[in-house]
């Protein structure tokens, strides 16, 4: 197996996404809702949350979607706020949330640059949120590119993100590794010409997640022993 490089999803990937997103997302409906009960309930249903459990519901929009996305998701419950003033609540809100490593990510992450791997972020959050994130633990300084849906390239599914880390680093796509938790993820690797892995860190099963997948794997932490010895 030859691999030059690794591209990782952020949410759900380094980050678990219902502790790290759960609390979040109850907190952002609260604060929309401001006290309307209904309001609360409506906006729930539009992103696919658990209210009671403060979780995603499998088929949540929220997965793998942008802000931008998400915020005409929700516009229709919130006809006195436009799409750009939800989108820019939410990216601000966002970039603050408590964070959940998946594994301690610093040591994770120095084991596979000293196995000569180039690595890199591709998110469908914003860039900026991304890099406020990968700072907060610690960690941007591992990635020799960080990119959101909003840097140039387009966003998930679509391969174009992804060819892009190939192209800044001078990378035979089939050498790449793409991981993530979602569909959104592993279509655009196998689009992207890039092997696959799925990581059930996030709310997707491995049924779902393993037709797109060349390995379906519990968490990154697993990925040391799939990639072999170096």
């Amino acid at each position: 197996m030859h691999i030059d490089a690794i591209l990782f999803d952020k949410d759900g990937t380094l980050f678990d996404f219902n502790h790290t997103w759960g609390p979040w997302a109850g907190q952002v409906i609260e604060e929309l809702a401001d006290g309307d009960r209904d309001r609360g309930d409506a906006l729930a249903s539009a992103l696919g949350y658990d209210l009671v459990a403060k979780m995603y519901f499998p088929d949540s929009p929220l997965i793998a979607c942008t802000n931008r996305q998400a915020a005409e998701y929700i516009t229709g419950v919130l006809p006195h706020r436009g799409v750009d003033d939800i989108e820019q609540y939410l990216t601000v809100s966002a970039q603050d949330v408590p964070l959940a490593p998946v594994v301690p990510l610093d040591g994770f992450l120095t084991g596979l640059k000293q196995r000569g791997l180039k690595l890199g972020v591709m998110t469908n959050d914003s860039e900026a949120g991304a890099r406020a994130h990968l700072m907060a633990v610690g960690i941007a300084g591992c990635f020799d590119f960080i990119a959101g849906f909003d840097s140039g390239y387009g966003a998930k599914p679509d391969p174009d993100p992804l060819l892009a880390f190939a192209c800044a680093l001078g990378l035979d796509p089939g050498r790449v590794v793409m991981v993530g938790d979602s569909l959104h993820d592993l279509v655009a690797g196998r689009a992207a010409g890039m092997q696959t892995v799925g990581v059930l860190t996030g709310p997707a099963c491995r049924d779902e997640l393993a037709p797109c997948a060349d390995v379906v794997l519990p968490d990154i932490g697993h990925l040391t022993t799939w990639l072999g010895d170096p």
